[in-house]
């Protein structure tokens, strides 16, 4: 049996690590190498990382701050961010 350690749970992960570990699935899953179990596991893992990134991502967006100008556009105050 390998001695290899649990992964790190997803909620512990930096957004870049787990953006690393989301890439390094994706690249195993699309080279073929794995068992259909192994494949399984790894989807769901990678379910798991892409929705933590997509929280992180949310999460920054809502931090952001948009400037407001006057209308001799000069800074006001601010306002949030809204995309689109």
């Amino acid at each position: 049996m390998d001695n290899v350690p649990p992964p790190t749970p997803v909620d512990a992960l930096s957004f870049e690590d787990a953006l690393k570990e989301l890439e390094r699935i994706v690249s195993r899953l699309e080279s073929g190498d794995a068992t259909l179990d192994e494949a399984i596991s790894l989807y769901e893992r990678g379910d798991q990382l892409r929705q933590r990134c997509a929280d992180r991502l949310d999460a920054a967006q809502a931090r952001i701050e948009a400037i407001r100008l006057d209308a001799d556009g000069r800074p006001a105050g601010t306002r949030p961010f809204t995309a689109g």
